[in-house]
């Protein structure tokens, strides 16, 4: 495959040859090389992990860096120091790279003496992230946990604290915003043996956030059992939801997150309907991963569902990540990716939706998946239709 230098892409984002290369990027990793080690990256613990933040072409990606898929793709990151590097495809020069430095809120402290970043972390550039309950009631037992979730690594490892206080999470924000300029905030959680499964801690955290601190954030948990917490986290200053079906197909579910497959695809559905009655149309946004065992037309026929319902569906490559029961799951075929994106892509586009209508979250940031660069080529020369006309049931095992 031709490939197009990285430089042209600040010039035409849409580039087919340039996107390809970015979907082959994500799905294949990179080799870090560097005497200094990786600096500011995520190794373990609640997604994105085994990741660094990178920009090429003018566009932010998230790059696997520390998986052993990554270990042997054809593609390097050789550091030169000042937050800069090249990127080689078999030891050819693609074009220079950049990726953040640890941001300044980093070095500060709360008066109990926790840091920072044992709180929430920068994801990508500018986006400011948390997981307030660092457990979850699946991961305890491997029988019903995901099982491509590592939410315990990072607690064990000691760079993280169980549960996140509203009044910390209050400091740490304004300190993000004043120090770093973040422009949005994620807020996800494990999953608690209570019904409202997160959302109460999570709208108690949003309200003390938004009484502070002017940040756009989105909440991420399972579909509560009583529809009323939507009204509730939307009430305590929350602008987006994310609910994240990760596999779509029931079988795939079962076998991968048996735990959370309980829940099924059906009581997702409905709960969708529900939180964009609350949050509007295109701040409802669910999480797939592409590589997971789902069939390419299994993904496109639930986002077709999803963007008719008016949730954006944010399509990844899945990241096999270490210590984890999939960390051997050999990651998606770069052909299968760059098919499947081109085909949410247009669907998202036919649908009137977009990533940057999204108020805050990790479909706003985008920086996970590429969907961000096909939905620009697909703006360049698709009209929109109707989003009445994407309506369509459900593929049978959504039902």
């Amino acid at each position: 495959m031709a490939m197009t230098s990285l430089p042209m892409l600040r010039r035409s984002h849409d580039d087919a040859n340039g996107v390809a290369l970015m979907t082959e990027l994500q799905s294949l990793g990179a080799r870090w090389v560097s005497a200094d080690g990786p600096g500011l990256s995520r190794a373990g613990g609640a997604g994105p992990s085994d990741h660094k933040a990178l920009v090429l072409g003018g566009e932010t990606l998230m790059v696997p860096i520390h998986t052993a898929a990554s270990a042997a793709s054809p593609y390097a990151i050789r550091a030169s120091g000042q937050g800069r590097g090249v990127l080689e495809r078999n030891g050819e020069r693609i074009g220079d790279v950049s990726f953040p430095t640890p941001p300044r809120f980093y070095g500060e402290t709360t008066a109990e003496g926790i840091p920072y970043w044992k709180i929430a972390q920068l994801h990508a550039t500018d986006v400011l992230a948390t997981t307030v309950l660092q457990q979850c009631v699946r991961y305890i037992d491997r029988d019903t946990a995901c099982q491509f979730c590592a939410i315990g690594q990072s607690l064990a490892a000691g760079r993280t604290i169980a549960r996140k206080t509203p009044a910390q999470l209050v400091e740490v924000a304004e300190a993000a915003v004043r120090l770093d300029g973040v422009k949005h905030m994620v807020m996800t959680t494990g999953t608690p043996g209570t019904s409202d499964r997160g959302a109460r801690v999570l709208a108690e955290a949003a309200a003390a956030i938004t009484a502070r601190v002017d940040l756009p954030i989105q909440a991420q948990c399972e579909p509560p059992d009583d529809d009323v917490w939507f009204e509730r986290m939307k009430g305590a200053g929350i602008v987006s939801l994310g609910m994240h079906l990760e596999a779509v197909t029931e079988p795939v579910r079962r076998k991968i997150m048996p735990g959370k497959a309980e829940v099924p695809v059906a009581r997702y559905l409905a709960a969708f309907e529900r939180a964009v009655a609350v949050f509007g149309r295109g701040q409802v946004s669910t999480y797939i991963l592409g590589g997971l065992g789902d069939g390419r037309d299994d993904i496109l026929a639930i986002s077709r569902v999803l963007v008719g319902l008016g949730v954006y569906p944010f399509v990844v490559p899945f990241v096999p990540i270490s210590g984890t029961p999939l960390e051997g799951h050999a990651p998606p075929a770069p052909a299968f990716m760059q098919d499947l994106l081109a085909g949410v892509a247009a669907i998202v586009r036919q649908g009137g939706l977009s990533r940057e209508a999204l108020k805050a979250g990790c479909g706003r940031c985008g920086a996970c998946s590429t969907l961000k660069s096909h939905e620009s080529a697909q703006a360049s020369r698709s009209p929109q239709t109707s989003p009445a006309s994407l309506a369509s049931p459900a593929p049978q095992d959504a039902a």
